[in-house]
């Protein structure tokens, strides 16, 4: 081993140990940024795994808070220190996104584990990641997600990002590096998932668009769905869904037929929906019916709170709309359910509103399912649908197995025979037949 190699490799051992000889050694000068970066990588690897042990969502802020004072309190230059976070940013957000993360994937975990500075310098990590990759390389859906998140290179390049970060939140260099730590902790605790959309730089050029709901079908069904969502009255929010879905239901069938005429029919495509706390079973559950009414798979990741749906984009974009309004119906119709004064003190515990929950779903998922089908039976070319369709849940379910080869599935448990009732009740009294409610 030549020296310099000896050299950095004492400085990541001195680091791991916390040794205050890596910041005030005579020969510092000798310490690279890209030494830095390491021990910046490596507290977060130990405090990720401190965190683990501890049940830390966001790892040991105590390992990180020691590392960042020595690092800030230490003769290191201070381009150097700033170099170095740069570097083990982009060399974990790297691994992060290899590993199947999307940007609104990273966005949301770290919502739900780390404090606001710490998800404004992953956004800021994330935006520098992509200045080397043209647009033309990049996947549609990365583009969008970046766009949401206002993920933009905001800061001069004349100094490195970390200074010009610190002074925009009013942080000091400790306390910005005690961020940057338990920002990159969380990447390093994030699982693998399916790789569900190429990386930047590995979309082609000029590759044809999937195909998505036509603005201006989208433009209605999200007027029902708002309509739906403000109204007081369950039956009219049923009603106003079930148009929604009839009219998704109309566009994705014609986009399939035109579809099967052409020699390359559109991939099926894969997304992730996050679900808030609580009753996260019962709520994937909804995601889950929502999504085999719309010809597509779903899978649940329990651990972290997300459902993964794999179908064409006509049908996951119905998908997300639907869903995302039933979710707020739901639960609107369980707090109300569990109001009613005529009801026991068990419609306001938990066992009864996620078993509302789980029997609302059941039961919207059988009228959505028979809303489908007798959109079918009355389109005007039954008889050459169905063995497209069929063709169509061939494609879904292959994409489906290779994604998720292991998949599993799995029950939800009912404790309260009176919130299914309940839900069951609530689903009941929608009118799915959307024509006698709804003028065309």
């Amino acid at each position: 081993m030549g020296k310099p190699n000896r050299k950095h490799r004492a400085a990541k051992q001195q680091a791991r140990q916390g040794g205050s000889d890596f910041w005030t050694a005579p020969d510092s000068g000798n310490v690279t940024a890209a030494d830095i970066a390491d021990a910046i990588m490596t507290t977060a690897m130990d405090s990720a795994q401190s965190g683990a042990r501890g049940k830390s969502p966001k790892g040991d802020s105590v390992v990180a808070k020691r590392f960042a004072d020595q690092l800030a309190g230490s003769d290191l230059p201070v381009h150097d220190v700033e170099l170095g976070a740069h570097l083990a940013g982009q060399h974990i957000i790297t691994r992060t996104f290899q590993n199947g993360w999307l940007p609104a994937d990273i966005h949301q975990a770290a919502q739900r584990r780390v404090d606001a500075f710490a998800i404004s310098f992953l956004i800021d990590v994330m935006a520098a990641y992509m200045r080397p990759f043209a647009p033309g390389t990049v996947d549609e859906t990365w583009l969008e997600q970046l766009r949401e998140l206002a993920a933009d290179t905001w800061w001069s390049d004349s100094t490195s990002h970390l200074g010009q970060w610190a002074a925009k939140h009013m942080l000091t260099t400790a306390e910005a590096l005690t961020t940057v730590v338990e920002a990159l902790a969380l990447l390093i605790l994030l699982p693998k998932l399916e790789l569900i959309r190429q990386l930047p730089g590995t979309a082609r050029p000029h590759a044809e668009v999937p195909h998505h709901i036509d603005e201006k079908v989208l433009g209605r069904v999200r007027g029902l769905l708002a309509k739906a969502e403000s109204t007081s009255f369950p039956e009219e929010a049923e009603a106003l869904s079930a148009k929604a879905q009839e009219l998704m239901t109309k566009y994705a069938l014609d986009r399939v037929l035109v579809d099967a005429d052409t020699s390359v029919p559109d991939l099926p495509g894969a997304r992730r929906i996050w679900l808030d706390t609580p009753y996260v079973d019962a709520k994937a559950l909804l995601i889950d019916v929502v999504a085999k009414a719309n010809r597509s798979r779903a899978i649940f990741a329990s651990a972290w709170g997300f459902m993964t749906i794999v179908g064409d984009d006509t049908d996951l974009d119905a998908v997300e709309l639907l869903s995302t309004s039933l979710l707020v119906q739901a639960t609107r119709a369980m707090i109300a359910s569990g109001n009613r004064e005529a009801r026991s003190d068990e419609a306001r515990s938990r066992t009864f509103r996620k078993s509302f929950l789980v029997a609302y779903a059941s039961r919207i998922g059988e009228r959505l399912e028979a809303a489908t089908a007798a959109t079918i039976a009355e389109s005007v070319e039954p008889e050459r649908l169905l063995p497209v369709l069929a063709s169509h849940q061939i494609a879904v379910d292959a994409a489906f197995d290779t994604l998720f080869p292991q998949a599993r599935t799995r029950g939800v448990s009912i404790r309260s025979a009176e919130g299914w009732e309940a839900g069951r009740a609530a689903a009941d009294r929608a009118r799915l037949d959307a024509r006698r409610s709804l003028d065309r």
